[in-house]
């Protein structure tokens, strides 16, 4: 009688990673232990959460620091498309619709709980990515929109934002992102229409803008009545 042939065992190979690959996966798995676990733990334990050894994962990165610095590279610098600067600039279109459309794009990257937590845990602990990211913003974003603002006011564009100004554009700004805290990290309720909330924002933003800095701006919607401007007088 024929005997039957064992089956041969197949060992299943790890597929082999780049270097470059490799790196790439370090910091996608170290991002999701941030966002998890905040910026405590030592590199030991985020080894074992990589499931590597410490002196490999020194190989890529000498420190906790440059390690931390990629991840702020990845999830904060590399999704800012170079495009939203252009788009703010288009002086063809309106600035309301200009702004709608960028808040629309920008909160279509920050509100996710990784990006946030991460953000909120690095402000904690006082690591540097949350000054970088703030200098981010205010230079090449709030800059770019009371230029803007200044523009279609008919006032000087070109010279540097006063600190009234900043302040104005950071409350306004500020307010969209805390609408994507409440949401995504407090889980609270909030108005589920996000383009209405920042359709909403907008307007209180360019009012605000035109009565304390000029009063020609064109917010892209028909004047307000003599009637309305006195009652947004009190």
């Amino acid at each position: 009688m024929k005997r039957k042939a064992l089956p041969k065992r197949i060992h299943a190979k790890q597929k082999r990673l780049s270097p470059d690959d490799r790196r790439k996966e370090f910091v996608a798995k170290a991002t999701e232990f941030f966002a998890d676990e905040g910026f405590g733990g030592g590199t030991r334990d985020l080894a074992r959460r990589l499931g590597v050894t410490q002196p490999l994962l020194y190989r890529y990165f000498p420190s906790k620091g440059d390690l931390i610095k990629e991840v702020y590279r990845t999830v904060y610098l590399e999704p800012l498309d170079t495009g939203w600067e252009k788009l703010l600039c288009d002086r063809s279109r309106p600035i309301r619709d200009r702004l709608q459309e960028f808040y629309r794009a920008y909160t279509a990257v920050i509100f996710t709980r990784k990006w946030l937590r991460i953000y909120l845990y690095s402000g904690l602990k006082g690591l540097d990515i949350n000054r970088w990211y703030v200098g981010v913003v205010r230079d090449k974003i709030l800059t770019r929109i009371i230029r803007e603002c200044r523009h279609e006011a008919g006032l000087p564009a070109h010279t540097r934002p006063t600190a009234s100004e900043l302040e104005m554009a950071w409350v306004f700004h500020s307010g969209i992102f805390y609408y994507g805290v409440r949401k995504y990290i407090y889980e609270s309720p909030v108005l589920e229409d996000k383009q209405q909330m920042i359709s909403d924002a907008l307007d209180v933003f360019l009012a605000g803008f035109e009565r304390v800095f000029g009063s020609t701006v064109d917010t892209g919607r028909a004047p307000v009545p003599a009637a309305g401007r006195a009652a947004l007088s009190l």
